[in-house]
């Protein structure tokens, strides 16, 4: 009885959910119509089911010094009244020039606002020129250019080589004008063995001998020979700076002589120095000689005592010698990697240099006044170093340093232009011009077969010889026409001597 009472239970309760179902409203619900009016609401609300019920925004996508300034400058603009100005200040625009324009001055804030923060770049407008100069720097005068811009432009030094080639107006001829045999010119880094008066006789020191070359007519004289059957030579000239009537030679023994070249006759000979004397300079009446033994001698060739003073500022051999235009200041180079000044009212012995300079890392022999600058000194480096230095004298400063890439044997300035030539050892034995200050390279010159050694310009400022290890002189016409045309004979004259053919003759 039980078990027919539970089904009919059963059977009455399907009943009655059939009945619900099949009986619907024809009224929808709310929700109903609001999710067939807005569907994509609905979409979003499940979503945002879906990822939680909280909304938490991502700050490092905001600005959030950006959004306070747009609500200050929105409040400000929109709140300010005449309560909020300053004494004496007004918003009516009737009153006299102390008036303000709110308008104006909401304006002025968000410009202000707008540089600092930068916001004018994103709006894609000009910028209202606030914090920023109302004119441009001035453009340098003349041919001066930034001593930290040439120090950091190392990365572009290339290209401008290349463009100052090829904007260069004069035409400079690739091959030398002229070639000369000389033989027995000793293979020596630290000598200086020729020299071009400014009467336009070529000193060439071979080995015992030294050699005067006329340029203008082509004849060559002996001036002398040391004994041959001492072990000495010949280890630097130098003329006397005007007239070129004398000329100082240093040898192997450590003499300094001094030579008349019209009689063809020694003057005088002066001590001072315990090995060979490898560099010389004049100025005016007082020679400097530089020796292996690290001593500069300061000679008055027109007194009896000649040695007026010693310096000792080298450990080693004094390669390099030269004494400013002006004649106050003697630079001189050593073996030691050392560049040291010397004022020329420095007149006892063991007076210390001016400035003693160690920039370089191997000997400094070549060594070059500009004549276009004063105080302006360019020196170069050894095979160690390689490097071209521009140096203040003033102040002792550095101003400029080149690597070349080989070593700098010898440096010659352009009179007439603000370039500079120098000459290479190893591995292309070139020369090179490079204009100052942007050391640009101008052109480069090849031809010897060795190191070059040694240069010389001719007295109208127009060529440069080169004496090279392998005992040839090259002449080259590297710095324009000259001011005088100078007249050269292929002849070497009848009244040469045998010996002259030898030591030098034009191929």
């Amino acid at each position: 009885m039980s078990k027919s009472v539970v089904d009919y239970e059963s059977l009455l309760s399907s009943s009655f959910s059939d009945a619900n179902n099949s009986i619907r409203s024809s009224a929808r619900p709310r929700w109903e119509r609001k999710q067939l009016q807005n569907p994509k609401t609905s979409e979003c609300e499940e979503d945002l089911r879906e990822l939680g019920d909280r909304f938490i925004p991502n700050r490092s996508n905001m600005n959030i010094q950006k959004a306070a300034f747009a609500l200050r400058a929105n409040t400000t603009s929109t709140c300010m009244n005449e309560d909020e100005l300053p004494d004496g200040l007004s918003t009516d625009s009737s009153n006299d020039g102390s008036s303000v324009d709110i308008e104006h001055m909401s304006e002025y804030k968000s410009a202000l606002g707008s540089t600092i923060l930068g916001l004018e770049h994103e709006k894609g407008e000009n910028s209202s020129r606030i914090l920023s100069f109302k004119d441009k720097a001035p453009a340098p005068k003349g041919d001066t250019v930034s001593n930290l811009k040439i120090l950091y432009s190392g990365a572009s030094m290339e290209p401008a080589r290349i463009k100052a080639s090829q904007t260069t107006s004069r035409h400079i001829p690739s091959a030398p004008s002229r070639i000369l045999d000389a033989p027995d010119l000793l293979d020596d880094y630290y000598l200086n063995l020729i020299d071009w008066s400014d009467t336009n006789v070529l000193a060439v020191a071979l080995a015992k001998t030294v050699y005067l070359w006329n340029a203008g007519s082509g004849e060559i004289e002996e001036l002398c020979t040391l004994e041959p059957s001492s072990n000495t030579y010949v280890s630097s000239v130098s003329w006397v700076q005007q007239g070129g009537g004398h000329i100082a030679v240093g040898t192997s023994s450590g003499a300094t002589q001094l030579w008349d070249v019209h009689e063809c006759k020694q003057l005088r000979s002066m001590d001072g120095h315990s090995d060979r004397v490898g560099s010389l300079s004049w100025n005016l009446h007082v020679l400097s000689s530089g020796s292996r033994d690290g001593a500069i001698v300061n000679h008055d060739v027109r007194v009896a005592r000649h040695n007026i003073a010693t310096l000792r500022g080298h450990e080693q051999e004094v390669c390099g010698l030269a004494w400013s235009l002006d004649g106050t200041t003697l630079a001189s180079g050593g073996n030691d990697n050392r560049l040291c000044l010397w004022n020329a009212s420095v007149s006892a012995s063991g007076a210390t240099a001016r400035f003693t300079l160690t920039d370089h890392q191997a000997a400094v022999k070549a060594l070059a006044w500009s004549p276009h600058e004063r105080n302006l000194l360019a020196t170069g480096g050894g095979t160690a170093d390689r490097c071209i230095k521009f140096w203040n004298t003033h102040t002792g400063s550095l101003l400029n340093s080149i690597d070349t890439g080989s070593q700098v044997c010898a440096l010659q300035w352009n009179p007439n232009e603000k370039e500079i030539l120098s000459s290479h050892g190893f591995a292309r034995n070139q020369l090179c011009l490079w204009k100052y200050p942007t050391m640009a390279k101008i052109k480069e010159l090849e031809g010897h077969t060795a190191r070059v050694l040694h240069m010389a310009c001719s007295p109208d400022g127009s060529s440069v010889v080169s004496a090279a290890a392998d005992e040839t002189l090259r002449f080259w016409n590297v710095f324009g026409p000259p001011a005088k045309s100078i007249k050269r004979s292929t002849d070497l004259g009848a009244s040469s001597k045998k010996n002259f053919s030898k030591a030098m003759h034009i191929r």
